[in-house]
């Protein structure tokens, strides 16, 4: 086919453009598709440079429809996700934590919080300034009026007391 036919062909595409789409929508069951399909036809028609002898023109022009929905449906199959694949996501694991964890972690946080109460009270302040308010031990020396060393060992202290009391009410 000469490009004169070529331009043709897409005149004709253009011409029976509703007529073309009216019948993919049929055959195919869905507008939408035979819509991607048909802009899909439009964009082969624009990149060809040249086709060969065309018996029926109209025949053919649908035969590129029908390739390029079939295309389209294929590309969409291997997006979806199979029904194995929808299942497993459906079963995906609540990660909020159960009752019982919830009730654990209360009761150790609780008692967490008795064993601070043991502790004297500067080393108590200590503790919690280095361990949970991320205080450098420098300033809490400054804060303090003691030294770093002071410090550090009623740190270590309180370390040694919060493990064993831990360990006794877990035994």
């Amino acid at each position: 086919m000469t490009e004169h036919t070529l331009a043709s062909l897409r005149r004709l595409f253009v011409d029976r453009y509703d007529v073309l789409k009216a019948r993919l929508t049929q055959r195919l069951g869905s507008a939408d598709l035979a819509g991607d399909a048909m802009q899909d036809t439009w964009l082969r028609l624009a990149r060809i440079e040249s086709v060969g002898v065309v018996q029926s023109p109209q025949s053919y022009l649908f035969r590129i429809v029908l390739n390029a929905a079939e295309d389209r449906n294929r590309s969409e199959r291997r997006q979806r996700l199979s029904p194995t694949e929808i299942d497993s996501l459906l079963q995906l694991p609540d990660p909020s934590p159960t009752a019982e964890q919830v009730l654990m972690a209360r009761a150790d946080l609780a008692a967490f919080e008795a064993i601070l109460q043991e502790l004297p009270e500067r080393r108590r302040e200590i503790f919690l300034a280095a361990r949970l308010g991320s205080i450098p031990r420098q300033e809490i020396a400054d804060r303090l009026g003691v030294s770093r060393q002071l410090v550090a060992k009623e740190l270590r202290l309180a370390m040694e007391h919060c493990l064993a009391r831990l360990k006794e009410i877990r035994e």
